[in-house]
């Protein structure tokens, strides 16, 4: 159903079942697939494909164009997969040309109200973010993955799989696969236990995971501790995880648990 008062560009390409609500926008060159539905005063432009599945909530703006000063124009688009959920107010942007001109959604994925997701992103899937998170440009959010409300993520930052931030924690540095990290300035706080027993990990699996964690982080030199690891430990598969994120990009600041005092 296409409600009488929606604006839909003749350009655009919507499936038969798409619903679209009152005084909503859909711009050319957007594509929506089937059994998504867009509620009322929603905005929808630019090279934006949206998936099977979606639901995006009233006054949600998507696709609009970057806010990176250095954008002019150039060709970029916004790919998003299935069955995510956009709440009220949230914004997404597509790419820039020094991003390689995609912003990308996968699938499940939970935007609550107020979200900012911004140019050139790569959000996984069922990831959640909570209320009023701002995802500066060049952030990379790995699969199960919970933000909490009101915190801010640097560009280029990396959230490792089921990561979990705590509410209002400022990312700076890049948080470990099954991490969790917290305070004004992200912290590494241990290991996300909760998400860990939520995603029906063994307990066996996290007794390795936390004496790696002990072992890896018991000093900022965090490198040389991975190298004397212990190698049954660094066969684990979700120890391995942690240990190629750290290894993937040397040049990014990691989040670490705080000093003690």
């Amino acid at each position: 159903m296409i409600h009488k008062t929606a604006i839909i560009s003749e350009t655009s390409k919507l499936a038969d079942n798409v619903e679209i609500g009152a005084y909503s926008i859909i711009g050319p060159n957007v594509k929506i697939e089937s059994n998504t539905k867009i509620h009322s005063h929603v905005n929808i432009v630019g090279n934006t494909s949206i998936g099977i599945g979606n639901e995006i909530f009233p006054f949600s703006s998507i696709g609009t164009p970057p806010q990176d000063l250095k954008y002019k124009g150039e060709k970029n688009s916004l790919i998003i997969g299935n069955n995510n959920k956009f709440r009220e107010y949230v914004n997404i942007n597509p790419g820039t040309a020094q991003g390689g001109g995609v912003t990308k959604i996968g699938n499940d994925n939970l935007f609550m109200v107020y979200c900012h997701v911004a140019h050139d992103c790569n959000i996984s899937n069922n990831i959640v973010l909570a209320n009023n998170v701002q995802v500066g440009g060049h952030v990379n959010i790995q699969d199960n993955a919970i933000v909490g409300g009101s915190c801010a993520i640097h560009q280029f930052s990396r959230i490792g799989e089921s990561a979990m931030i705590g509410g209002m924690t400022g990312v700076l540095s890049d948080v470990i696969p099954f991490g969790l990290s917290l305070g004004n300035r992200n912290n590494l706080a241990g290991l996300n236990l909760i998400g860990l027993r939520r995603a029906k990990i063994s307990n066996e699996n996290i007794k390795i995971m936390q004496q790696a964690y002990d072992e890896i982080f018991k000093s900022e030199n965090f490198r040389s501790n991975i190298d004397n690891l212990n190698s049954d430990i660094k066969k684990n598969e979700f120890v391995n995880k942690i240990i190629n994120f750290l290894n993937s990009d040397k040049k990014r600041p990691i989040s670490l648990p705080e000093k003690s005092k």
